[in-house]
C-alpha cells in the first residue's frame, strides 16, 4: 500500500482499538483482524468501526459472525439451493447420531478458522470413530462440534473479487500421501509446502477441469458470495464429488493475501493480477462502495490510512463520552 502512494499505519486489533480510532482520522481501514476472543470474534472490528463511521475493506460484521459459524453458514447455503454435504450439529458429545447421515463423516469445530481443530483422524467411518473424535473436538474447544458427510473428490477453492470470480484454484493431493492426509487438515495448512512430512500439495491454477464445469463451479461460488452478503472478496471452498456434484464446504469472506502461501493472490495472479494491483483494487472497491469520494479519484488522491491530531467536530463530546466509558470499565 505504500509503495502504491498511500500513507499506512499498523493498528492492533487489541482492547484498545476503539480508543485509537477515537483520536485518529483515517480515511480507510484495510482489514485483516481476525478479533481478539469469542463466538463472533472476526466481526468485532467491522462492529466497531461501523459504530464510529470508519470506511473498511471487506465484508460487515453481520456476514463474518455468520461466516465463522460453520452450521449457520450451510442453513443459508441450503436455503438458497447452494449444494452443501449433509450435517448435524452436536451441541454436546452425548448427542445422538442422526440415521440418515451417511459414512464416512468429517469432524469438525463448528466455529474455528484456518483448519483448527481438523486432524488426520477427523475423517471417521464408524460410530466409534465419530464419538471419539467428538469428543477429542469438543475437548479442545469447548463448542459445539459440525459433522457433516465428507465428500470424496478433488478439492477446489473459488475466489469472488468485487463481483467477478476468479480461475478456480485445484489443489492436488496426491503427493500428500505418506502423511495420510488428503484434505486441508491443520497440519496441511501450517506446513504447506513440506514434502519432507507429506504435507506439500501441488496446486493448478486453473484448475484442470473442463470450462463448462469451472464456468457452473464460479457461479456457485459467486450465488454463496452473494447469499451471504460478502463485499469486495471471499473465498468459497468446494468439493467436486466423481460425478460431476459440486458441495460447498464452506465461505471465507476474510481470506489470506500473503503472496507466499494464500490461494487468494494465486487465484489473482492466474487471473493476470500482480500483488501490488490486487491490494489496491480491494482498496478501490471499499473506498467506492464507502461513497467517501468519487470512484473516479480514488488512485489519484485516496490515502489508505492517514492519522492526525483529535477531532475537534462537534462529536468530540460523543467521543469523549465514549472514552470516559472506556475509562470506567462501561
Amino acid at each position: 500500500m505504500r509503495e502504491a502512494g498511500h500513507t499506512v499505519h499498523l493498528v492492533e486489533a487489541t482492547a484498545d482499538l476503539p480508543r485509537w480510532f477515537l483520536t485518529h482520522h483515517v480515511d480507510l481501514v484495510f482489514n485483516i483482524a481476525e478479533g481478539v476472543r469469542g463466538e463472533h470474534r472476526e466481526s468485532q472490528v467491522p462492529a466497531t468501526l461501523e459504530l464510529l463511521k470508519v470506511p473498511y475493506t471487506g465484508s460487515n460484521s453481520i456476514t463474518l459472525a455468520l461466516a465463522l459459524d460453520k452450521a449457520k453458514t450451510k442453513q443459508i447455503l441450503a436455503s438458497e439451493g447452494i449444494p452443501t454435504p449433509a450435517w448435524q450439529l452436536f451441541p454436546s458429545p452425548a448427542a445422538t447420531l442422526n440415521p440418515r447421515l451417511e459414512f464416512p463423516l468429517i469432524v469438525k469445530p463448528n466455529r474455528e478458522g484456518s483448519s483448527k481443530g481438523i486432524w488426520r483422524e477427523s475423517v471417521v467411518g464408524d460410530a466409534a470413530s465419530l464419538r471419539r473424535q467428538v469428543e477429542r473436538v469438543y475437548e479442545h474447544y469447548r463448542q459445539e462440534v459440525l459433522v457433516e458427510e465428507f465428500i470424496d473428490g478433488m478439492e477446489l477453492t473459488a475466489g469472488v473479487l468485487g463481483d467477478q470470480p476468479l480461475p478456480l484454484l485445484e489443489i492436488d493431493f496426491g503427493p500428500c500421501a505418506p502423511s495420510g492426509e488428503f484434505f486441508y487438515s491443520w497440519r496441511m495448512k501450517e506446513f504447506q509446502g513440506d514434502a519432507a512430512r507429506g504435507l506439500a500439495p501441488v496446486l493448478h491454477c486453473p484448475a484442470r477441469i473442463p470450462a463448462a464445469a469451472a464456468t457452473r463451479i464460479q457461479q456457485i461460488a459467486l450465488r454463496a458470495h452473494r447469499a451471504l452478503g460478502c463485499a469486495d472478496v471471499s473465498r468459497t471452498d468446494i468439493r467436486l464429488r466423481a460425478d460431476g456434484t459440486p458441495f460447498v464446504l464452506e465461505v471465507n469472506p476474510l481470506p489470506g493475501f500473503s503472496p507466499l502461501d494464500s490461494s487468494f493472490p494465486f487465484m489473482a495472479q492466474a487471473a493476470g493480477m500482480t500483488h501490488p494491483q490486487l491490494i489496491q483494487r480491494i482498496v478501490d472497491l471499499a473506498m467506492a462502495r464507502s461513497h467517501h469520494q468519487p470512484a473516479a479519484r480514488i488512485r489519484e488522491t485516496g490515502s489508505t490510512v492517514q492519522p492526525q491530531e483529535p477531532s475537534r467536530r462537534a462529536g468530540s463530546r460523543r467521543a469523549n463520552s465514549f472514552l470516559e466509558a472506556l475509562d470506567n470499565g462501561g
